[in-house]
């Protein structure tokens, strides 16, 4: 298990006071926090060898090449890729799945073809798909999920068939916490010659992930979740399916030869990276793999899960309260979406920031989610490494505050 109070130091935000308390953080499926080893890279490089990369021969230059390339071998080796060349810098997961798209997609997909969904997609991981299907006089297709926010693999059985080309699904819901179950669903779709796009913006952060044991095609994810900077995207894809695919970007270091009338484009994965990276956020998100590689990504599981059984009994104790997704911890991640009854999600969130507290409210892009679960949006409470139990409590006790504030029956 995690030493999280020795975890704690190691981010400096986490001693902010907010509204004269100190802040307690539990919005980490927006985006996390940031220990002090990945600040201090970005200055690092800025202040030691910030130069293009790709480029030049000089020191600078070579020593950041060396830096950003590095990381790709991280990024490699976190994910259980077979090779660091089956990894592709992006801006976020949006950008990954938009590349995705507009590339292969467009490739592959033709009048009367169909794209498999969940309806627990983020709108990044539907409406590229959206627009493809539209452009394409494609079909979308949605299979089913349970009363209790689980993917129902039988509909996905009978859903799937010789016309579906793309099944487009998220590792973890970042609504509901739903893990599904991806590595069965790769099964079922390669069956039928589909490949199977993996949004794992909300699960490579929090469950160890091998692409290899998924067996999909393309898994996509950012590193702001994951305790890196905002700016960095990953995108993994196999190096077969990579080989064919036309870059989505053009413009430098995505080309080997240029002339007046043709171009000889450059290798995977370097022809869907035109122009400069983002070069020092990519070398700190290094910094923020190493750190999570030294916790375990086994802790970080098991802490979380620690902190969601606990969580799931102390909002059992809140009279009115209506808990969204599964009810156990096998089945789900550390994010936790609720309602309090009579009570609108902004007013929760308003009253609990009051408390130093930082949640989530709204529809958390995923409005056709919220459509079928007929609520307008929610409160959302998402744990990280550096979460606690005593944190919950807090929770526990601004929402008790809420009900008060707001004319409701206090917490048991």
């Amino acid at each position: 298990m995690l030493d999280v109070a020795r975890v704690r130091k190691d981010f400096p935000i986490l001693d902010r006071i907010v509204n004269g308390r100190p802040l307690v953080y539990l919005d980490s499926a927006a985006t996390s926090q940031k220990p002090q080893c990945v600040i201090d890279s970005i200055t690092d490089y800025y202040s030691r060898y910030n130069s293009n990369i790709h480029r030049g021969i000089h020191s600078l230059g070579e020593e950041a090449t060396a830096a950003y390339e590095g990381v790709r071998e991280k990024v490699c080796n976190f994910i259980k890729a077979t090779s660091a060349r089956e990894v592709i810098f992006t801006r976020n997961t949006t950008e990954a799945v938009n590349l995705v798209a507009s590339t292969y997609g467009r490739q592959h997909i033709l009048a009367g073809d169909e794209i498999l969904l969940t309806p627990l997609e983020h709108h990044s991981n539907l409406i590229p798909w959206q627009t493809l299907a539209k452009e394409r006089d494609a079909k979308l297709v949605y299979c089913d999920v349970t009363e209790d926010g689980k993917v129902d693999v039988e509909s996905v059985k009978r859903l799937i068939n010789s016309r579906t080309r793309i099944v487009a699904v998220t590792l973890t819901s970042n609504v509901l916490g739903t893990i599904v179950p991806v590595a069965e669903i790769c099964t079922i779709a390669h069956a039928s010659g589909a490949v199977v796009f993996v949004d794992g913006a909300q699960a490579v952060p929090h469950l160890p992930v091998s692409v290899q044991d998924l067996q999909c095609d393309f898994l996509a994810f950012s590193m702001h979740k994951m305790l890196g900077p905002t700016g960095v995207g990953i995108l993994w894809g196999k190096a077969e399916i990579l080989e064919e695919m036309p870059p989505q970007m053009y413009g430098g270091n995505m080309i080997n030869s240029v002339w007046r009338d043709r171009v000889i484009l450059n290798q995977v994965p370097w022809r869907f990276e035109a122009g400069t990276p983002n070069i020092a956020d990519v070398i700190a998100s290094g910094v923020a793999l190493d750190y999570l590689q030294a916790l375990g990504m086994n802790n970080v599981r098991a802490h979380e899960k620690q902190l969601s059984q606990y969580a799931l009994a102390q909002f059992s104790k809140i009279p009115g309260i209506k808990l969204y997704g599964p009810s156990t911890v096998e089945d789900r991640a550390g994010v936790f979406s609720f309602n309090l009854s009579g009570v609108h999600p902004h007013d929760v969130g308003q009253i609990v920031n009051e408390e130093g507290i930082a949640i989530r409210v709204g529809h958390h892009c995923c409005q056709p989610l919220m459509r079928d679960l007929d609520i307008s949006g929610t409160a959302r409470a998402s744990f990280y490494v550096y979460t606690t139990e005593e944190e919950i409590d807090l929770l526990i006790g601004a929402l008790d505050k809420a009900r008060k504030v707001l004319g409701h029956v206090a917490c048991r």
